[in-house]
Formats: C-alpha cells, structure tokens, sequence
C-alpha cells in the first residue's frame, strides 16, 4: 500500500465512520478527518514535486475482478497532482463553511461531503477505464443528496437535471470504454496507450471519431461546455455553499481533466480534426457566460455563468495542441479552483446573514464589514486576471497558445478577460460600494475568527499561484509535453538562428581579390 491508497481511502473509512458515531461527534469529526487527510495529501506533494512530474507515481496496480480483466490501478503524476491536492484542502474547508449553516440531518451532510471527496480523487487517479468510471459514478450520489436534501426552494428540479445531463454523457462513455475493451481486451489505460503506440491495436478514422466524441461529449457536459452548459446555473442556485465550492472548484474538473487524460493521448487524430469547431464553442462559452454574468441579478448566478466562461479558456487552450496553451489550460482548472471556490464561500457568507441572493438587497457592506470587502476584493482581482494573481497567468499562457494557432481565437477570447472585469467589478460596486441600507447594517456583520479561517487559505494561495508559478507548473510541464508527444500532434516552434556576420578581414580580402 503506498501513501496514495492511504489518501485515496482515507475519505471513505470517514466517511463511514461518521455514519455510525452519534450526529453530535459529526461536525468535529469530519473537520478533523479532512484536515488530518489534506496534511497526509501533503506528502505526494513532496514525492512527484520533487520528481520530473512525468510518469506514473506512488502507483499500485492489482487485479480487482478477474472476468472481465479490471485492475484496481491508481497513479499519480503532475496532471493529477495538484487536483487531489485541491480536493484535500477544499474538504475541510467546506466543513467550516457549513458549520453553522447545516443544522438539519447533520451527520448524513458531512458523511456525503467526505464520501465526494473520496470520488473525485479517484477519479484523478484511476488509470483503469472501468476504475475510473466507478469513481465518475460515485460522485454524483453525494452530490444529488448534498443539493437535493440541503438545497434551497427549487433544489429537485436542479438536482433532477444534473443527474440526467451527467447520466447521459455517462451512458456514452460506457460505451466507449465497453467498445476499447472489444479490441483491447483490457480496461487498463497504460496497457491501451503501448497497443496504440506500438500498432498491436489500431482504430481507423471511422472507429476514432466516434469514440473521441462519446468520451468528449461526457466531459464537455461536466466542464460546461457551451451549449450543454444549462444545468450549471440551476445546480448551483440551489446548492448549499459547500455544494456549491465543490462542484466549481473540483466536480467541473473533472471534465476538462478528462479531456486531458483520455482524449488526447487515445485519440489524437479526432483531436485534431475536431479542433476548430470545439475551440469556436469554446470561445462562445467565453463571449457568451461573460454576457450573461453581466447581467444576472443573483449572486450566485452571477459567479455560476462566470465559471462557463472561465472553463472555456481551459478547453480552448486544451485544444491548441501547443506547449503553452495546454499548461495554461490546465494551470488554469487550478486557479479557477481557487477563485471560485472562493467567490462561493463569501457569496455563502453573504447570504448565512442576509437570507438573499439577490444584489439589489446588498449595498454599502464595506461599512460594516471592512474584512470582508477587503477579501472580496482580492477574490475579484484573481478573478478577472489581475497581474501577481493566479489568474493572470494561466489565461496568459492560453491567449499565447491561441495566437500561436490563430490569432482570432485569441481575439476574441480576449473579449471574455475584459467583460469578466466588467461584471466582477460592477458586482462589488453595487454590493460593497455606497450607504449601507437599514437591513444592511442590522444583518451584515463582519467575517468571525471560523470564517476568515476557512477563507485565508484560498487568499493565500491566490497569491503564492499568481507569484510563485513555476513551482506548481514544473510537474504539470512535463507531463502536458508527454500526452502532446502521444497526440504526435505537437508542433515545435523554432526560431532561425541569425546568419553570423563575416569578419571584417575576410571582407577585405574577397574585395582586393
């Protein structure tokens, strides 16, 4: 057993560990698990940082059913790194957010929390295709319930239309997995990689695209990807705050990290051909969320249609095919997780006081809660790009892909950084900025010692990412040039060397001859 089975199932022992303690053990028992489980997390950190972040890590690779072959096969490397990393400090970060919040059914709410952490790092982890199906599947059961039971005023419905949206791009991939299996005879994903690289398994174009697309359309329905994006508002509207950090931060992951992982390298050639109308999709989702974020009068809409327009730039860089576009892409999951994460939680803490989502209700907060206008604002400049913050750099790095490939792209992609300025900042204004009404200052108060405790690590990490970059890009670096390597799709971009200068000497004596 390595330390990455230890964190793998760490969750999952809490999680039903908490189900059978008393309901009043729940809350500190779950906020001492998951701190205890992202310290543990700290130790892969050490191991593939220090490494080249390229290859299989801390891997374990054993035969789970016998007929048909599936392996429980998990590995790390700097792609998934960093994801799991964010899943094991997001989880007791959430717990405070929700520790005076969640009063009903308390010990299911913190069980269901630990168990979508168990989830989502394996998903980040499995290299077997039916493995990594399981865990895709096992997210959404603690999710359904987190938004169904301990959502607001319309949370079946929203519930209801996740699930099916996320069913239906499940189903597909099913059948892609079910089908590589027909002519692999293995689920293991490394094993299916050497067959492809070696031509011992060849898909021609008629098998590719299809398969590309079943395994596509199911992550591009969990990024959101426009136009399967519809789901995204409603689910977080009527999450509770913690749902709702959990599925931008780390559930929409997911998607464009299975992009990255099995697209790609699997079917590099549909890839490619598939390119041009995804990245047009892309940059619509980019253009589009940032039109309508502008003119959304609720909160939490507002960051939700934000979050289709951020992803965007992750699948456009994903699909330059270029060094720089795809460590932007990727680079940028990460910030996006941290940003959003953060907007969740002050919009939850404005709403823990005021019981309303809507802006109009707010005004003039910055008078009677200085702290937390103080941190709103930072999370506002991450969140639209402001240079020395984590943002900044991994759209940078995606427009100079996109401009690598096609100028356009990266033109009007641009257009979606200016309005994110837009209505971050026009948000702030009406919601921090002016007099404060009566129900203002009779309701809002400023963040408690519990509050800033669960925020001061995202503000913190804003910073260190947007300042201390390459400490974080050297693992994902390596591996991005690996799976480029394996689409044979990445292009080398040279520059032609000056033609010396002939000495002085020479010169004059080819004159005098």
């Amino acid at each position: 057993m390595t330390l990455l089975d230890i964190v793998l199932f760490l969750p999952l022992a809490a999680f039903l560990v908490i189900l059978a303690l008393p309901s009043a053990l729940s809350r500190t028992l779950a906020l001492a698990t998951s701190t205890g489980i992202f310290v543990v997390s700290l130790g892969l950190a050490a191991q593939v940082a220090g490494s080249s972040g390229a290859g299989a890590l801390l891997e374990t690779n054993r035969i789970w059913i016998n007929s048909p072959a599936i392996r429980y096969h998990v590995s790390l490397d700097g792609l998934g790194l960093w994801l799991v990393l964010l899943s094991t400090i997001l989880t007791p970060l959430c717990v405070l957010v929700s520790w005076n919040y969640i009063t009903d059914r308390v010990k299911e709410y913190y069980a269901f929390l630990l168990l979508l952490e168990f989830g989502v790092i394996g998903v980040f982890v499995a290299m077997d295709l039916f493995l990594f199906y399981v865990f895709w599947e096992v997210t959404l059961v603690p999710m359904y319930f987190l938004i169904g039971i301990w959502g607001h005023d319309r949370r079946i419905y929203a519930t209801v239309k996740f699930f099916l949206y996320t069913m239906t791009g499940s189903v597909l991939m099913l059948a892609a997995i079910l089908y590589l299996y027909s002519k692999a005879g293995t689920f293991d994903y490394p094993m299916i990689l050497q067959l492809l690289s070696s031509g011992r398994l060849q898909l021609t174009a008629a098998e590719q695209l299809p398969l590309f697309l079943a395994f596509f359309i199911a992550f591009a329905i969990k990024v959101p990807l426009f136009p399967l994006h519809t789901w995204l508002p409603d689910a977080h509207v009527e999450a509770p705050t913690a749902g709702s950090v959990m599925l931008a931060s780390v559930m929409l992951k997911m998607g464009t990290y299975g992009i990255v992982r099995f697209c790609l390298p699997m079917f590099g050639n549909a890839a490619h051909q598939c390119a041009p109308v995804i990245n047009v999709l892309a940059i619509i989702g980019i253009v589009y969320g940032a039109l309508v974020a502008l003119v959304q009068p609720n909160m939490k809409k507002l960051v939700a249609y934000s979050s289709v327009s951020h992803l965007g730039f992750v699948v456009l860089g994903v699909f330059t095919f270029t060094q720089q576009g795809l460590d932007g892409a990727v680079y940028q999951m990460l910030n996006h997780g941290v940003s959003t994460g953060a907007l969740f939680i002050l919009v939850g803490y404005l709403y823990e006081r005021r019981h309303s989502l809507e802006i109009k209700a707010f005004g003039g907060v910055a008078n009677v809660a200085p702290v937390m206008s103080v941190v709103f604002m930072i999370t506002t400049l991450a969140s639209i790009g402001l240079p020395a913050l984590n943002n900044f750099v991994g759209e940078y790095l995606v427009l100079q892909g996109a401009a690598m490939v096609n100028w356009k792209y990266a033109a009007f992609a641009e257009l979606g950084v200016i309005f994110s300025a837009c209505y971050m900042l026009w948000l702030y204004q009406r919601t921090f900025l002016g007099e404060a009404g009566d129900k203002v200052r009779q309701h809002i108060h400023d963040l408690s010692g519990r509050e800033i405790l669960a925020i001061a690590p995202l503000v913190v990490l804003m910073v260190w990412m947007g300042t201390g970059t390459s400490l974080f890009l050297k693992p994902i670096t390596a591996v991005n040039a690996q799976i480029l390597q394996q689409t044979k799709l990445n292009v080398e971009y040279q520059v032609k060397a000056p033609t010396p200068p002939v000495p002085s000497s020479r010169v004059e004596v080819a004159n005098a001859r």
